[in-house]
């Protein structure tokens, strides 16, 4: 780990025991999810970035499994969608493997004063779960667009059809988790409820 994370990791430690002393809820919520936001993206490389592309990737397959329209290339986080036209080679990078959405999330619930402890670590599983899923599925999106449409639908489903089903779903989980949280613990609620019937 640099020294400058290590430094910033520090400071950003003493301001939120600064806002914490000073009962400055609001400040205090704004400095700590933001500054666990920037400390988690600067860990996230590369080890983080490979586990979620890599996750991603095999998400892909499963859905090549059953429907054989690409070729999956693992070591190289490459998915060759085949078609009758152009065929296309997608790359499963860092912006395509949903970890900046995953780590804003956290950061957020970790910070929000509306839940207990147990709760903001089940929303953080579940969001990042959550995350993952439609992040799979706004790539097997642009899978079928290209295998049906050809390469000249790459655009269109990859960054304009793929990206508002994605942030359309994301929205929906900020909605439900932050915005109507009533429903939020309503749902953590029936998942203790259901453990406890299972044990």
């Amino acid at each position: 780990m640099r020294v400058s994370i290590l430094l910033g990791i520090v400071v950003w430690l003493y301001i939120l025991s600064v806002l914490k002393r000073a009962r400055l809820s609001a400040y205090y919520f704004i400095a700590g999810s933001a500054g666990l936001f920037f400390i988690l993206t600067a860990i996230s490389r590369p080890y983080w970035v490979w586990f979620f592309t890599h996750a991603v990737i095999h998400g892909v397959a499963l859905f090549n499994d059953v429907t054989q329209w690409c070729t999956i290339m693992y070591k190289m986080g490459l998915v060759y969608i085949s078609n009758s036209g152009n065929s296309v080679i997608m790359s499963i990078d860092y912006e395509c493997s949903g970890i900046i959405e995953t780590c804003a999330f956290v950061a957020l619930v970790v910070f929000f004063p509306m839940y207990k402890r147990r709760e903001k670590v089940f929303y953080s599983v579940f969001g990042l779960l959550y995350i993952f899923a439609i992040n799979v599925l706004r790539l097997c999106v642009v899978i079928t667009f290209v295998h049906f449409g050809g390469g000249e639908t790459f655009f269109l489903a990859h960054s304009i059809l793929g990206r508002l089903i994605f942030y359309g779903l994301i929205i929906a989980l900020y909605y439900n988790v932050f915005t109507y949280s009533q429903l939020a613990q309503g749902l953590y609620r029936e998942f203790i409820d259901w453990r406890h019937d299972k044990l």
